[in-house]
């Protein structure tokens, strides 16, 4: 488990605006490509755990802050089933 761990924080500390925009498309998020840059700016680099809740919860007010709280909602529902 801490393997997997490790590749879904490393793959978020290097996550692209591009990266987001597929994943975004794949589980029918609604992302500018904007929206996406600003994301992947706030997360590349920070090295970030998130499968600590206190983390996600931060994460998720900072993308709430860009996207607005309906897309922050979706986005967390995804990093939920990413880290269960």
């Amino acid at each position: 488990m801490k393997m997997i761990k490790n590749m879904v924080n490393y793959k978020m500390n290097m996550i692209t605006g591009k990266d987001l925009m597929k994943y975004a498309g794949e589980f029918n998020i609604q992302l500018t490509a904007r929206q996406a840059e600003k994301i992947a700016a706030y997360l590349r680099g920070k090295n970030f755990d998130l499968f600590d809740d206190n983390v996600r919860s931060k994460i998720i007010r900072e993308i709430a802050k860009i996207t607005g709280p309906k897309t922050a909602k979706e986005i967390n529902h995804l990093f939920i089933q990413f880290t269960k």
